[in-house]
């Protein structure tokens, strides 16, 4: 295909990260607006991101499994018209349980959609550029949070939060003719980015471990990063959002910096990102007190974090020990292991240790994550397999 068609369709593939990421935290900041439309508890509507959660990590594995044999376009196709369906419904919703019921369709489609985008958006070009098309691919997730839920809760609360819903769906319709018109319709057995590089079963449940642990770590300490900041640092509350926004914009310039270290070494670039993302949570530990500090270091736990995601997706591409997009669905439910997990132990720790216990306890967990990285000698490059067995791979594979 040519390169155009290519950019484009990597465009519409970013572009679709960035609408489900968008989607999955609006309730975070429409949280109020729609407790009191809905006449429910604010802790009510904070079950919408709880629940999506939930099912996008007990779907992401068998959902996959059970259309492995869809073509790409086909089937990303499908999931973004459940997008702007479920979305709609979403809209136009004058109950809980029909809203609630919308968001599971979403989480559903939202499951299967990052299983398939990376191998999908991989195939476009040549391996030696994978590194950067990952990134471009989790760039859209990052700028989300950096932009997409900001803008979203801004314009939620200006003119009803459905208008906001009603945005994300319009926006859906885009991408889904961009996918539907500029993805090649490939086989998902076919290409380079249909299994793994160097498929290694060890390193490949070793990075799962990893991503749990380190997505734990972050999120321990981001969930309650307002806190820190009026608590620990002395900033106003009228502040957060000004520091959220300088987080999620070093997170957009990470994601973008990773590209190129990924395509040289990817191991080299998971540990960094996860020894980067530790020494900013203990450095905040120790010296959050001091508001400038405070906001650099977490500025660049943002960073980390966002390349650290990016790491994932291409570290999957090259270890995957059979189907890359089965083996992206178990890392995708990893990655939501940890934020759950992140949020609970967070949680737990706060009312009896403070608020600079959740730094600590999430820059323990990247320790943690660092030391089994180091411990299995993951920054050496796996070896890669014979020729002939590498063939013999992926006949079994696709047998």
């Amino acid at each position: 295909m040519g390169r155009g068609r290519a950019v484009g369709a990597l465009i519409g593939l970013s572009g679709g990260t960035f609408l489900y990421t968008t989607a999955e935290a609006l309730p975070i900041g429409l949280l109020l607006p729609m407790a009191v439309d809905l006449a429910v508890p604010p802790s009510q509507v904070g079950m919408l991101v709880t629940a999506y959660g939930a099912v996008v990590m007990v779907a992401s594995v068998p959902l996959t499994a059970l259309v492995r044999r869809v073509p790409r376009r086909r089937l990303l196709s499908a999931l973004l018209v459940g997008f702007v369906v479920s979305n709609a419904i979403t809209v136009l919703a004058s109950t809980f349980t029909l809203l609630l019921a919308a968001r599971m369709v979403t989480a559903v489609t939202h499951a299967l959609f990052w299983a398939v985008v990376v191998p999908a958006a991989a195939e476009l070009f040549r391996p030696a550029l994978r590194g950067r098309v990952v990134a471009v691919v989790f760039a859209g997730g990052t700028v989300a949070l950096a932009l997409g839920v900001p803008a979203g809760t801004w314009l939620g609360e200006r003119t009803g939060w459905r208008a906001s819903f009603l945005a994300v769906a319009g926006l859906g319709a885009v991408v889904l003719v961009a996918v539907a018109t500029l993805l090649p319709s490939t086989r998902p057995e076919e290409g380079h980015a249909a299994r793994g590089a160097t498929p290694d079963v060890r390193r490949f449940w070793l990075l799962v471990a990893v991503a749990v642990l380190a997505t734990a770590g972050a999120i321990a300490a981001y969930t309650y990063v307002a806190l820190f900041v009026t608590e620990v640092s002395g900033f106003p509350a009228s502040s957060v959002g000004a520091i959220l926004l300088a987080r999620g914009i070093a997170s957009v310039l990470g994601i973008l910096a990773i590209g190129a270290v990924l395509d040289r070494n990817p191991w080299l670039a998971l540990v960094a990102t996860v020894a980067l993302q530790s020494a900013a949570l203990l450095g905040l530990y120790a010296f959050g007190h001091r508001p400038s500090v405070s906001v650099g270091l977490i500025a660049l736990a943002g960073l980390a974090f966002a390349a650290f995601t990016a790491a994932l997706g291409g570290l999957v591409l090259q270890v995957a020990p059979g189907r890359s997009d089965l083996a992206a669905a178990t890392v995708s439910a990893a990655v939501n292991v940890g934020i759950t997990a992140g949020a609970f132990v967070g949680g737990l720790a706060l009312p009896g240790h403070g608020i600079r216990s959740t730094v600590l306890l999430g820059a323990l967990l990247g320790v943690v994550a660092l030391v089994l990285a180091f411990g299995e000698r993951l920054i050496r490059p796996a070896p890669a397999l014979p020729e002939g067995q590498r063939r013999a791979e992926l006949v079994k594979g696709t047998a």
